[in-house]
């Protein structure tokens, strides 16, 4: 039974390969390049073929040689990128997840696993959001992502394709890069604890829902072995804290007092992250399959830090 996940060398997915292959699952990583720092632990326990999730021939080719029997599908250009290129956006994201979809019906994949954002809902939504809260969003990361939602459930619709998805909030922890107008999140804890000063691009009000990687990671997991007679949609939201900028700059001087942190907004991006809900409201996935989080704001910077100082060859 063999697991692939796309956009597999990335900040995600290397987290839930590492995961993975300590359950002992066979598992193949597609992304678009082959080498990264962030599986240097793993890159002997897994396949990496690199591939572009544009490419129709390669990502059906990558499903069928593997005999995957589930997808991961956490591959996209991300929202900063996919607004400076919103045409490779299209090509990589919705393309990409139509070809994914495809490939698993064609050769009897078990499970789909999307990830969509917090990014899909847009304006005109109240700052705390529902499974159910209409989706408008301004950026072509959260069309794409409103579009792989629909053409998953069409999928499982029209062909009985086992998809579910997860919709995250900003995902934090130890390897996550600059791609996006949620990295400061990240980075903000990752660049004082390698002993850097940062200058965060948001505002010290910026509010937003985050999650923290190892609870990412369980949540994909979990969804994938759930029973399906406790699924009510296909498509659940994940909740884990929501801090401001200056909450979180708090939290790592906590742990780092002598961390340097200024702000100074940079105004495209904090139009972006005010287009996103405050809160997301992950009440259904608590209910139907016992979803629950384990980190909070402090226990996840705590961690985050302690992780990129016991494995710094992945993280510089």
């Amino acid at each position: 039974m063999t697991k692939l996940i796309t956009g597999g060398l990335g900040f995600i997915g290397s987290n839930l390969a590492r995961k993975l292959v300590e359950m002992g699952e066979e598992v193949v990583l597609f992304d678009v390049t082959s080498r990264s720092r962030l599986i240097e632990d793993i890159q002997n326990k897994v396949t990496v073929v690199q591939g572009a999730l544009e490419n129709w021939a390669q990502v059906l080719e990558a499903v069928k040689k593997y005999k995957i029997s589930s997808i991961y599908h956490t591959g996209a250009l991300l929202s900063a990128a996919a607004e400076a290129a919103p045409f490779t956006a299209y090509s990589v994201n919705a393309n990409g997840t139509f070809h994914v979809l495809e490939a698993s019906r064609l050769f009897d994949v078990e499970t789909v696993i999307f990830l969509s954002s917090i990014a899909s809902y847009g304006v005109g939504i109240p700052d705390r959001v529902n499974d159910d809260t209409t989706q408008r969003p301004t950026t072509m990361y959260g069309v794409t992502k409103v579009f792989g939602e629909r053409l998953g459930e069409y999928y499982k619709i029209k062909f009985g394709l086992n998809f579910r998805g997860l919709r995250f909030p900003s995902v934090i922890g130890p390897g996550r890069g600059g791609g996006g107008a949620s990295a400061y999140s990240s980075l903000i804890i990752q660049e004082p604890a390698m002993g850097r000063p940062y200058v965060v691009f948001v505002d010290e009000k910026a509010k937003m829902p985050l999650l923290y990687i190892e609870d990412a990671v369980q949540s994909m997991i979990q969804i994938e072995n759930v029973p399906e007679e406790k699924l009510k949609r296909r498509v659940y939201n994940i909740e884990g804290f929501s801090p401001t900028a200056e909450q979180l700059a708090s939290a790592v001087k906590r742990h780092i007092p002598e961390a340097v942190i200024r702000f100074k907004p940079d105004p495209e991006m904090v139009a972006i992250i005010r287009s996103w809900p405050r809160e997301l409201d992950d009440t259904n996935a608590r209910r139907d399959w016992g979803w629950k989080t384990r980190f909070d704001l402090d226990a996840a910077v705590e961690d985050f830090i302690k992780e990129l100082r016991a494995k710094k060859q992945l993280y510089t």
